[in-house]
């Protein structure tokens, strides 16, 4: 019954990072056709640290591309606000830039899901660390522009977002003021 499985698109272990993108398509690929049915990969961006791959859209479209036509169709992203901010990707001063851009490399159509949180560490630091809806360095514009983007009005969001010690009161908080952005 899972519609979709959320998984980072692996790490270039050994620094080659055209022989990780071939790789771990492959290993997508092999995935896919070991579990037919609907199931989707979807392939989520990172921050882009050390071997990591899947920072740029240009990777992502790569390890797709790289997946047979067979397979390819059950493939798609899940854009992480905090990951392509922190990875170089200007949501802040150039969203309009970021999505022609996605939308130019990978594909809006394969812009399955987002994952929300913002960055708790400044533009293009290549780290992963995740803060509050408006409360990072990102802030509230970017997701004031997103909540009200017609393109993605059907792709589900999900929080990302730190928990503190109580699992309900800032998920709650963070989705008031997701909810406060939609006009």
């Amino acid at each position: 019954g899972l519609q979709a499985l959320v998984t980072h698109p692996g790490n270039a272990t050994d620094g080659d990072m055209a022989r990780g993108l071939a790789q771990n398509a492959a290993l997508v690929e092999q995935a896919l056709e070991e579990v037919p049915g609907g199931v989707e990969v979807l392939l989520e961006t990172t921050a882009g640290s050390g071997k990591v791959l899947g920072a740029r859209f240009e990777e992502l479209a790569e390890m797709i591309e790289r997946i047979s036509p067979a397979q390819r169709h059950r493939v798609g992203v899940c854009v992480d606000t905090c990951h392509v901010y922190a990875a170089g990707y200007d949501l802040r001063g150039d969203y309009d830039g970021v999505m022609a851009h996605l939308a130019d490399v990978v594909g809006l159509d394969r812009v399955r899901l987002f994952h929300l949180n913002d960055s708790a560490t400044p533009f293009a630091s290549r780290r992963d660390r995740h803060a509050g809806i408006g409360e990072g360095s990102l802030g509230d514009e970017p997701f004031r522009r997103l909540m009200n983007d017609p393109r993605f009005a059907t792709v589900p969001r999900v929080l990302e977002t730190p928990k503190g010690d109580d699992l309900v009161t800032l998920d709650r908080q963070n989705l008031a003021r997701l909810r406060g952005y939609v006009e």
